[in-house]
């Protein structure tokens, strides 16, 4: 048995760490594609929040705001120019200050009917 020592070079470590790099990366960014949602789904969200709010949120009463509502004017606003996020936080706030049910985010997978 030979007791020679090896000698590794600085370009073989780097090259290791950018690949082990690489590879965490790209497992980041598949997991947080996954778990997070993209802007066709924040988009459909965004519209769903403004449809309810516009359908439960305008009364026939004189002190009903409805659809002139600032903070609804403001998340459509931010909705049709692709701020979707915040247009969805301000219309979840919006509806839950007005004492409405915030519905849960539609799947896109088949739910069992409620009962």
């Amino acid at each position: 048995m030979s007791n020679e020592m090896r000698f590794v070079s600085p370009r073989s470590i780097v090259s290791l760490a950018v690949v082990v790099s690489a590879g965490m990366m790209s497992s980041a960014i598949a997991q947080n594609s996954a778990t997070s949602p993209n802007n066709a789904d924040l988009k459909a969200r965004c519209n769903q929040l403004i449809s309810i709010y516009d359908y439960y949120g305008a009364g026939r009463s004189e002190n009903s705001d409805g659809a002139r509502n600032h903070a609804r004017i403001g998340a459509g606003v931010d909705c049709q120019e692709g701020r979707y996020a915040q247009g969805v936080a301000a219309m979840e706030t919006l509806l839950k200050q007005k004492h409405f049910d915030v519905p849960p985010p539609v799947t896109g997978v088949a739910e069992q009917p409620s009962r």
